[in-house]
Order: C-alpha cells, then structure tokens, then sequence
C-alpha cells in the first residue's frame, strides 16, 4: 500500500460515521475461512503515516499493548474516569498509535455468492482495504463489524489489511474502568453467501405461567427479495418442536395514492361520495362521534390501510405449544432451524437458533421471569484474561462461567460492552441471567457527552445494534443503555426505538436515576442504584413512592480484601419488599501479566501516567480464576438450600431445610451429613434428597450414628453436591455448605501456678521458641477500604500504627505476676496494657489482659496481641471458623470446626499486600513443625492471623510478589477486630463490627513446647 492509498478515501478519523459496514443481525454465520493465526503486523504513529519495509508477525485475534515486541512503547493504560489524554470531545490526540495488520489469502470467488469479512471485535477506529481498495470503517470497539469485500476480490492471492486507529472521536464512549488497549480482541473470519439469502431472524418465545403453554414470533428478513414486486415463489420454512411450517416471502407492494382527478368533461359525472366525506378519516381516529350523513358510507372507504407485510420477510405464529420454559435454574432450550427456500424448493440459506420459552415482566416493584419473582445473585463481567487482556479463548469463558454457577451465581452484567456472542450462548446453555450492557461509557464527559448531537446516532446505533445482535437469547432479560454516561436525549431516544424493537425485556441505566431514585422512568423500567447504603435501601423498600424493582447494577465493592457487609445487604434482600438482588462489582480482578512472569501488575506498573493504581483490582476472584475467600461468602448465600432450623432440632434427630430456588425441586443435588468435632469431621454420610418445590421447606431425618455424635459436636455439616455432570461440573462438585452450630461451654483455664514467669526486663516473657515475645497490637495493615477517603484517615489519627513503651512496671499480686506497660501512640495519646501472668510450668502460662485505650477512642482496627517465632514452624491447626479467611462483616458462609492448613497457606495474596489471612471464633491454635509445638486457648474466641509476614512488611509492600519468602511465623490473637465493610465505594462496614470500645479484657493460655 503506497502513502496515497493508505489515505484515500475521505477519511473519516471520529470513527462516529461508520462507512461500508453491513447491518447488524443475529444470524450464526460459519466461518468458510478463519483468519484467525498469523498476520503480518506494523505500527504507526498516525492513521495516516506511511508505511515502512520492515513487518512483525503477531497473532490474530490479540492486542498489540500486551506485546511488546509489537508495542514500541504503546503499553496498557489505566484509568477510572480520567481519559489517557488531554482533549475533550471530539478532538483526537495527534500522536495516534495505528496497528495495521494484513494477511494474503487466495480466494476463487463464486459468481452469485457474496464474501463477508467478519471482525469480530476491533479495539479502536477499524479500516478495512482489500487489495488496496477501501472497503469500510468502524468503531465500536466490542461488537462484530461485517463488510461485503466480494468487489474488491480477484481470484487467486488477495490481499487484506485491518488497520485499526488507536484513538477517535468514538473513543470517549469507551471508557469503561479498564485498561486502555488496542488490537484485534476477536476472531476474524470470512464467509460466503448467496445474494438471495437470509438477512436475519427474530425470535420470540414467549410463555404463559397461567397456561403452561408457549408462543412463538419468528420473523424471518430476507436480502435480495425486499426489491421485488414478485418474488417468484420464495418461502421460508421453519422446524421447531417437530413442527414444520412454510410461508411465502411477502413481495414488494406498489405504493398507494389517490386517484387522479379525471380529465374527460364529455359527459356529466355522477355524484359517488357524500360532501366532506374525507373528514371521515380524522373522526374515525379520533373516536369523534359520526355524523348521520356519513353513517351509510362502508368504513373501508374511510379508514387509512394498514401497514402492508414488510417486503422480503415471512413471519410466523405459533400457538399453544406444549413447552418446557427456560430459566436460570431450569435452563431448557429447543432448535429453531429457518430455512430460506428457491422457487424449486432446493434451500438456498439456513441458520439454526436456540430458543428458550420464558416471560420477563415487571409487575409493581417486582420483576417477575415466567411469572414468579427472582432474586439476582449476579457479578458484573469484564472481558479479562492477566496474559492476553481482553483476548478470550472459549476454554476461557467456558471456565469462568462454570466457576460461576458452581458458586450459585444466577446472573451476570456484561459491564461494560456487549460480551462474546459464545458468552450468551453459554449462559443460554447452562443458565445464567444477563444484563445485556451496550458499550456506551463516557464517564470523563458524563455531564455533557449524551446531550452533544455529535455523539447523538453513535450512542443510538452502539445500543441498537446490540439489541439486534443479541434478542434470541433467552438469557437476555434486559437491555442497559451503557453505564455512567450521565443521562440526555440520546438515552431517550435508544429507550424509545428498543421499548419499539423490543418490548419483551424491561430497560436498565444507573445514570437516569443516579441523584433521583423516583426519576429516569423513560429509559430504566429498574431501579439500579451503584453502592447503595443500608439505610437507603431500608428508605426505599418502605417509600410509598417506590414504583420499580431495585436491583443494583453494583455494590458490594471488592477491592482488595473487602466485601464486607454481603450478609447484610442479603438480609435485606430476602426479607424487604421491592429489592431483588444485583450484581457484585466485580467477578475478576483486572491485572495483568503481560510478560507471563506470575507478577500481576495494574495501573502504573507499565509506566502509564495519569493512572488510577490498583483500583481494578476489585475481583472476587484472582486473574487466574482462583476464588478468593469473598466468593465463598457469596456461594453460602446463594446456597440453593438453606437450613432454617435450630440446634435443639438438630439433636433431637430433624434437620429442616429452606429450597430457595424459584422454579426448581432439589433433585439435582445430593446431599451429605457430617459431624464436626474437635479432633476433625467424623460420621460423614449421605442422606437422602427430600421431595423440596422451590421455595418451600422439607426435612431431613438425621441418621442414628450421627445423631450420636451431636452430644460433643461444635457443628453439624450439610453438604451440597451436583448429582449429575453437566458442562459447568462434573457430578459430585461441591456447591454448597450449610451448617448449624452448638453452643460451646467456655474451656476453664487452669490457675495453680508454680512460680514466678521467665520475664525481660522490658516484662516480656522469654522463651527460646519467641524470637518476639506476646505484646500489645492495635494496627493492621491496612485494606484498600481502610485507607478510603471516605474514612477520612479516621485510623491513622489514632496514631496506633507506631505504639512506643515508655514505662513497664513489674510486681506481683495472689494471681500471679503483673506487668504493667504505658505506651505512647505515634501522636502522643497514651495506651495502657496490664497483663497479668500466671506460671503453669516452664513455657506454659496462662494471660489475663487488659487494655484500657486513650480517651475519646471511637474507632480501631484490632486489639490483641502479637508474637513472632522462631524459623521450623510449617503447620497449623486450629479450633474455630474456617476453613477459609474470615472477618466479623464476611463470615456467613464460614464453617466452624477443626482446621489444618500449611502455615504458608493461610495468607490471602491479595495483588496489593495488606491486612489478610484472618479467622474468627478460635478457641484453639497449635503451630508444629520441626522446632516444636505452640499451643494457645482462648475462653473466649479470639480473631487469629498465622503469617510469613508483618504488619509493617504488608504495610510497605506494593504488590503481593514483593514480599520476600520467609520461615518466620508471625502470631496475632486478638480479642477485637475491625470488619471490612466496601468504603473504597459503598458503606463501610456496619456500626457493630467497629471497635468503639475503651478498655477490653481476655485471658488466654499459651504453651511452647521444643522439639526434643
């Protein structure tokens, strides 16, 4: 391509007037020839340099910001809400990275056949030359751009070139808290057609609850036909549920007019029509009253004609049909093959659709999938893969899906931009509702971007293509018109053509209602609030205004180690009218390993400037799939099944148990009984799966021999499995864990002592297994949610992050000896710890504490104690919640029992290293290895953290691969420990897991024991 092709054209760099790019449609297309693999690559610094001799071999689909070999300097970039550069819209940045890729194919073209290059997604402005010729322009970096090549085609070797512009116009509606990329994100294929053929199919498959019966709509578009005022003898055949039906394609019809006027003055006319007879025609629409002059006239002759079949298409009616309906939890679909038929019945096209029969409606404030109210337990969905960005194999989706709906997730969002066509399609297959997002985000210009006219069609067409696209999916139960975009006449406009398009799925935007739960009616039929506190939605469950259902397109933010409060919003989810549920923010976190060398990085870590940090670093699992402890909260309280009965019930030999499904029984699940007790689970056995319809209650007999064991168990386990394989599990997976707990009898420590402690003369007591002995801890590292703006460095005023001994006072009383230590916080507050040791045996005491903190304290993060040992400690068991981390705001789904785990194991690598690793109600910690035994116990359960690392390490470090492997085991017990809540963005955790107190009391019993 010389410097004069590579511009011709005009050529339009806003990328909001998109050139040769054929309508969108929802036909499944099989690629004749993939394109995916090999091409020849260059970047240039502008869409319009010239291009240079020397070509790179890069993979398609991929991102040349995730190669640097490919690159040069054009690296991922991160921000929230910032654009990367300084110009406001539409203006585009002069130094413009533009990836030309091009591949050579030989093609013998067909006379009578088209060929369609399919793109699957372009992340920027997409050109597209074949053979030096301009073919075609697009943005919307998210969606498939198609383009009818066949006429610059030469049969034999052809040439194409995608040239894809990393910065346009269009960009500002593309800034969706990601990272900003550009490649080729999707496969790239062609295929052949012939000119008479399917243009598209719309299915409607509709289902009554009352009747138990389905309907179905089936429109079938034709290109080639649409012209013709006599179309020959083309149909249209469809084949579902072993019907078969054929309709003719409707021919063009020649446009109506009135009669002419007649000209022939050779004879008198004849008097046909009443005076004024054509006011006839506004009385009729308007309902007026008709004049008894006119009542004689036949309507026919007053009334404007209907609007006539559209030209090319066959539509298609089918009632009554015996169906199965589709749902999350019952995902049933049929094959719906539309054929297109030649005058001599041979078929000319076909595509194949799956459909599934379900109703989506809103009633008052519920909303309502055939007729029965949901609960949304969903996640918001970015495409992201750590090694290749926003480049996703199917293996990919597949898995992440299936880690999905084996921790009873019900939904997604596809935040923010149209997903994968095979995402919809899997979550079709294996049952997950969808939010179907277009890709519109122009949160840096929110306040003005959706009333600028310029941006009007772009916004319009992003939204309605999607719709198109999209609309035979069962999974599909609303359309969002973007996110954060603010709210003007262009989310009018899209609300107004999809409620004409589509009016079988309610609308969802955040920013309609963003400042005014009561507003935004016109394009969100869902109240769908970001982060809502409690209270507000306390407020507008019992608001006599409330009118919509509220499911919140986010909450429950879960950067770093957060999440907290999740049992409280599902609190008020089950139990207040009107609120139904949303969607977590978000599924995986955003990092990435472009070098492929284990260490994530985000914003900043490529050199990108301005950049927002480790915001997007906000998943519920890890970049590689792994669940953090957060997600296990979740799938305990999406459990399909939950135990709704007490312990008294448990060891009187019943179990009740709670189906909280909507449409389906329980006997997709095998259930098992367990135990658990002290020294580990004992008694496990399988239990029969009661007869349960969804949303009622049944029981469970408890057998004998685990009925016996309940006398001294701490709780009794009911596990949850998969009975059959299915393409998300293989049978027997575990999906949930119910448990009901037994109250437990505080352990009495001893008090005979045996002499006076082995103490320092700082108080301290000694060992040869402490390298730091147990003292007084109040400060954890903090949490991305700790340090939040909202908190106001609430935790950093106290000044417990720096507590200096100024004084230590020694004596001893009847209860053993009493260490009294005054520390100074780091802004010269005053702590006072008194401890009180009683001397069992030699490294065996038994402690009683008492904090008192500094006068006005209102908040804290933890009280309790820390020691460090010496390197040989590997193992660690305890008696407690588990098995997983835990907090006081993120324990509903924890499990009490007897633990074991590698001390290496307990910590939670969260990308940004701080406070993690934590469990709660700990009675009991025994630490092994090869230089000995530790044991505490604690009357009173403490919060326990077993680590490789400080408080002060984790404090410093910037990413997790930063702290150095160690053998030392760091120990704190604490009596108090601050909850998590989602400050970052949304509530901070609850009033009740805040540390208000002043002065705190514990005893607990610690025992050192040396390898002999």
């Amino acid at each position: 391509m010389t410097e004069t092709e590579n511009t011709m054209g005009p050529y339009d760099a806003s990328g909001l007037h998109p050139v040769g790019r054929l309508p969108m449609h929802a036909l499944h297309r099989t690629p004749d020839i993939t394109l995916d693999g090999t091409w020849d690559f260059q970047l240039l610094p502008t869409p319009t340099a010239p291009l240079g001799m020397d070509w790179k071999k890069t993979q398609v689909p991929s991102l040349w910001t995730m190669q640097e070999e490919l690159g040069e300097g054009d690296r991922p970039h991160y921000t929230n809400v910032p654009m990367p550069f300084e110009e406001v819209p539409p203006q585009i940045p002069a130094h413009n990275p533009t990836g030309v890729y091009r591949r050579l194919v030989v093609l013998s073209p067909v006379p009578g056949q088209r060929t369609i290059l399919h793109v699957g997604a372009a992340e920027g402005l997409l050109r597209v030359f074949v053979n030096d010729r301009p073919v075609g322009t697009s943005s919307d970096s998210h969606l498939a751009a198609e383009f009818d090549i066949t006429e610059a085609l030469v049969n034999g070797t052809n040439r194409i070139d995608l040239r894809v512009a990393k910065w346009s116009a269009a960009t500002y509606l593309e800034d969706p808290d990601h990272w900003w990329q550009s490649g080729l994100s999707r496969s790239v294929f062609l295929y052949t057609v012939p000119e008479i053929r399917l243009a598209d199919v719309t299915a409607v498959a509709d289902y009554d609850p009352e009747t138990e019966h389905g309907d179905l709509q089936v429109t079938v578009s034709t290109a080639g036909l649409d012209h013709l005022y006599d179309v020959a003898g083309w149909s249209v055949r469809i084949e579902v549920l072993d019907r078969t039906v054929t309709l003719p394609v409707s021919p063009r019809l020649g446009t109506r007019t009135l009669p002419k006027p007649s000209l022939d003055r050779s004879t008198r006319p004849e008097s046909l029509l009443p005076d004024d007879f054509m006011d006839l025609i506004s009385i009729n629409a308007a309902g007026a009253p008709i004049p008894p002059e006119f009542r004689a006239i036949p309507a026919t002759m007053t009334r404007l004609p209907e609007p006539a079949a559209p030209a090319g298409k066959a539509a298609f009616a089918l009632g009554d049909l015996d169906v199965t309906p589709w749902s999350a939890e019952t995902p049933h679909l049929e094959d719906l093959v539309v054929q297109l038929l030649s005058p001599d019945g041979a078929v000319a096209d076909e595509t194949r659709i799956r459909v599934g029969f379900r109703r989506v409606r809103i009633e008052g404030r519920d909303l309502l999938v055939n007729g029965r109210r949901i609960l949304v337990q969903g996640v918001a969905r970015h495409d992201i893969d750590p090694r290749t960005g926003r480049v996703l194999s199917r293996d990919r989706m597949l898995a992440e899906l299936s880690l999905l709906k084996r921790f009873n997730v019900n939904a997604i969002r596809t935040a923010h931009y149209p997903n994968d066509p095979y995402v919809l399609d899997l979550c079709d297959e294996i049952g997950l509702y969808v939010i179907d997002e277009a890709g519109v985000e122009g949160h840096a210009f929110a306040s003005t971007i959706a009333d600028d006219p310029r941006f009007l069609a772009e916004i319009v067409e992003r939204i309605s293509r999607m719709v198109l696209r999209d609309r035979n999916h069962p999974s599909v139960i609303s359309w969002s018109l973007g996110n954060e975009t603010g709210y003007g006449s262009a989310h009018d406009a899209a609300a107004a053509w999809i409620r004409r398009m589509d009016p079988t799925r309610p609308l969802h935007y955040e920013g309609a209602i963003s400042t005014d739960w009561h507003a935004g009616h016109a394009v969100s039929d869902i109240l769908c609030p970001m982060y809502p506190s409690f209270a507000s939605l306390e407020g507008y469950s019992a608001d006599p205004r409330a009118d919509r259902p509220l499911i919140t397109c986010e909450y429950a933010f879960s950067m770093g180690n957060g999440t907290g409060g999740l049992s409280d919003y599902w609190e008020l989810f089950e139990t207040r009218p009107g609120l139904q549920g949303g969607f977590i923010w978000q599924f995986t976190d955003h990092s990435l390993d472009r070098d492929g060398d284990g260490k994530y990085r985000y914003g900043g870590d490529f050199g990108d400037e301005t950049h927002n940090g480790p915001m997007l670093v906000n998943g519920i699992v890890f970049p590689d799939l792994t669940p953090k402890p957060a997600l296990f909260e979740a799938r305990g309280l999406f459990s399909p099944i939950r135990i709704v009965s007490a312990a008294d019930e448990a060891r009187a030999g019943t179990l009740r148990i709670r189906n909280r499904q909507t449409f389906a029984d329980l006997s997709a699940y095998a259930l098992e009984l367990r135990v658990e007790t002290v020294t580990g689970p004992a008694g496990t056995v399988a239990v029969p799966t009661p007869e349960v319809s969804a949303g009622a209650e049944g029981t469970i007999d408890i057998p004998a021999p685990v009925q016996k064991l309940l006398a001294h168990g701490l709780a009794l386990t009911l596990t949850v499995r998969t009975r059959e394989a299915s393409v998300w599990a293989p049978a027997g997976t575990e999906t949930a864990v119910e448990q009901v707990a037994f109250p437990r009898d505080p352990a009495q420590l001893p008090r005979t002592t045996t002499g006076r402690p082995d103490l320092g003369v700082d108080g301290t007591l000694q060992h040869p297994l402490l390298r730091s002995a147990p003292q007084l801890s109040l400060w954890r590292a903090l949490t991305c949610h700790d340090k939040s703006f909202s908190l106001d460095n609430r935790f950093v005023r106290s000044g417990f992050f720096d507590l200096t001994p100024i004084d230590v006072e020694i004596g001893e009383t009847a209860e053993g000896t009493v260490v009294t230590t005054r520390y100074k916080a780091a802004f010269g507050d005053e702590v006072v710890h008194r401890r009180t040791i009683t001397a069992l045996a030699d490294g065996d005491w038994v402690l009683f504490e008492h904090v008192t903190l500094p006068e006005g304290t209102r908040d804290g993060l933890r009280v309790g104690m820390e020691f460090e040992l010496v390197d040989g400690f590997d193992q660690a068991g305890w008696i407690g919640l588990g098995p997983w981390e835990n907090y006081p705001d993120r324990r509903a789904s924890a499990l009490l029992g007897s633990w074991n785990s590698a001390i290496d194991d307990l910590s939670v690598p969260y990308l940004l290293p701080q406070e993690n690793g934590t469990r709660g109600e700990v009675t009991e910690l025994t630490l092994t290895g090869p230089a000995g035994t530790v044991r505490t116990s604690h009357p009173k359960p403490l919060h326990m953290n077993v680590s490789r690392f400080t408080v002060n390490e984790l404090d410093a470090a910037e990413h997790w691969w930063e702290l150095t492997p160690s053998g030392r085991t760091v120990v704190h017990l604490d009596i108090a420990h601050r909850g998590l809540g989602t400050a970052v963005l949304g509530p901070d955790t609850h009033p009740r897991h805040r540390l208000t107190g002043s002065e705190y009391a514990w005893e607990w019993r610690l025992t050192l024991s040396e390898t002999d």
